[in-house]
């Protein structure tokens, strides 16, 4: 470890972009606090860090489908990159249609599961050929047993929802395309 810090200290080996300190201190709150996954984001910034599962141990979200990532610097000396995935986790996320050019995409700002009502026995805050408003809530992205409303930023109307009621969602993932007022058909 300590050739580590050194290399952090050296500005020359650093990644750019990333304070090799910083992650030092996420690593060892991940530790401190036994977490298995730790995402940060700050500006454009994006940090994802995954302790490797030992051989033998079963992790607790198998059957939730991943994108690949790229390791985390710094974390890869610790623990060795996961090699194996589960079958349901194999299998890549359908993907959506492309987008047209004139179509405005709201991002699920969050990892987390997407809702696309208030509540299960309660209609969608928005359905395609909705018009909506800046700060009108589209969805929810629960995250952590917290309900985060996720509001749009433009005016426009709902072209399509790009996901599924109770489907998991990551950072920066397309939720819905709205054509933004003004714009023809």
């Amino acid at each position: 470890m300590k050739g580590s810090k050194k290399q952090s200290q050296n500005p020359e080996s650093g990644v750019p972009g990333v304070d090799l300190g910083q992650l030092e201190r996420l690593l060892s709150f991940m530790a401190e606090y036994g977490l298995e996954e730790f995402e940060y984001a700050h500006g454009d910034l994006r940090i994802r860090l995954k302790k490797a599962v030992a051989p033998g141990a079963a992790p607790l979200l198998r059957a939730l489908p991943t994108a690949p990532e790229a390791p985390a610097p710094g974390a890869a000396p610790s623990a060795p990159p996961q090699a194996e995935v589960a079958p349901a986790a194999a299998a890549p996320p359908t993907q959506p249609a492309p987008v047209a050019a004139e179509e405005h995409i709201i991002k699920s700002p969050i990892v987390g599961t997407f809702y696309a009502g208030p509540s299960p026995d309660a209609g969608p805050f928005v359905r395609v050929g909705d018009r909506v408003e800046p700060g009108k809530t589209v969805c929810i992205i629960e995250a952590m047993k917290l309900m985060n409303e996720i509001e749009a930023d433009i005016s426009g109307e709902v072209v399509r929802v790009l996901v599924e009621n109770g489907q998991p969602v990551e950072y920066g993932e397309p939720l819905f395309a709205l054509r933004p007022s003004g714009t023809k058909k």
